[in-house]
């Protein structure tokens, strides 16, 4: 079916791909999707009716061209380098399939809108995080909880409604169900925002959530990443006490001095560690290597939350004891809902919260990647997709 339906599908895309688990990624010509329901209808239709061979397939390229009825279709102008692109890549949790298009931190300008579309109009400034569709049915999404969708669509490297696959950001346009796209205000640039669709809601909502968004609260962020310097920058919008935790000490001026964080721990000091002991009401930790959680478990105060954000391939042990003596939580977050998104990007355009950036051209994109391994990126690299992707056209 989805062989069909890039053999037909006349809206065609320009990416970057990686063909295997190497992960090496280079120019890539695609389709995106169409109404794969109206091509069956008009085929059957055009058949029965034994209309001319050229006229019928014409006829066909017709009516599948337009945008869905509640389709936005945008050019996609800046697209972030997450972490989990760089797993997906090389098959690192054993799902991805190929060719991949890598990509879910996409903003750009809208280009064409479905019939039915009615919060977008051409020339938004839009963008698509980590998901394109739900089931629109069960209780998560009925509780603005796409994300916890059973049946949820991420932006690549998945099956689509219309049976084709999804591919990401590292291409020249998007299309999406208007659900699934983030207006992006006007104050917000389009290249520090990108990432926030992923980085920024991935942070934002466990800081909401489990109510460590209050002023005066004290909170912890494990690692200083993408992920982390972005929580620094939230919570200290909301008004909280951040203490940033890392295993390098280099860093400390970092994020003191740029990111405005109020103090800084050496995970592998064991003087400092024990001088904040019971002292935070929460942790966001957003290490996705291997490291110990006792000890980030005895910086909590009694009823105190660590949250855990990154995607680790390996379980990590967490003692029952520690736990048990503060009525402590160790709870897990992923991303959030498109309601909760939006809120977000309303937030960070309101507090002037951006993502420190590099920006690339995309035929930097393989070396990024090796940078990326290396953790060499302050903090996350953007591509700068309007200017230097190859123009299908």
């Amino acid at each position: 079916m989805g062989d069909i339906a890039d053999e037909v599908q006349p809206k065609k895309a320009f990416g970057w791909a990686a063909r295997d688990t190497s992960g090496v990624l280079s120019p890539f010509t695609f389709s995106r999707r169409f109404s794969f329901f109206l091509f069956m209808l008009s085929f059957i239709l055009l058949v029965y009716l034994e209309a001319f061979w050229k006229l019928k397939w014409f006829l066909i390229l017709i009516v599948c061209r337009a945008t869905g009825e509640k389709d936005v279709s945008f050019k996609v102008l800046y697209c972030g380098i997450c972490h989990s692109d760089l797993h997906m890549l090389k098959n690192d949790w054993g799902n991805s399939t190929y060719p991949l298009v890598p990509g879910h931190e996409i903003v750009g300008v809208v280009t064409e809108i479905g019939s039915k579309v009615e919060n977008f109009k051409v020339g938004d400034k839009v963008g698509v995080g980590c998901m394109v569709g739900s089931c629109y049915s069960c209780d998560n999404c009925a509780d603005n909880l796409e994300n916890y969708c059973p049946k949820k669509i991420f932006t690549y490297g998945a099956k689509d409604l219309d049976g084709t696959t999804t591919y990401g950001g590292y291409s020249d346009i998007m299309v999406a169900d208007e659900h699934f796209i983030v207006r992006i205000p006007d104050n917000l640039p389009l290249d520090v925002g990108a990432p926030l669709l992923c980085a920024g809601i991935t942070v934002y909502s466990p800081l909401k959530y489990y109510g460590l968004d209050k002023p005066g609260m004290h909170v912890g962020v494990v690692g200083l990443g993408g992920l982390g310097h972005v929580a620094v920058k939230f919570a200290k919008a909301m008004g909280v006490k951040v203490t940033v935790i890392s295993t390098s000490p280099n860093k400390k001026k970092e994020a003191i001095e740029h990111l405005g964080a109020d103090s800084f721990l050496v995970s592998r000091n064991q003087d400092e560690l024990q001088a904040a002991k019971s002292s935070m009401d929460g942790i966001i930790d957003t290490v996705s290597a291997p490291h110990a959680l006792p000890p980030l478990i005895a910086l909590l105060k009694t009823n105190g939350k660590l949250v855990l954000l990154g995607l680790l391939q390996k379980p990590l042990e967490l003692p029952v004891f520690p736990l048990l003596m503060g009525r402590k939580i160790v709870a897990g977050s992923l991303i959030g809902g498109m309601k909760e998104t939006k809120e977000m990007i309303n937030f960070a355009a309101k507090h002037n919260i951006a993502a420190d950036i590099e920006v690339i051209p995309i035929d930097y994109v393989n070396t990024a990647m090796e940078r990326l391994l290396k953790t060499d990126v302050r903090y996350r690299f953007v591509i700068d997709i309007g200017n230097t992707m190859k123009s299908t056209s």
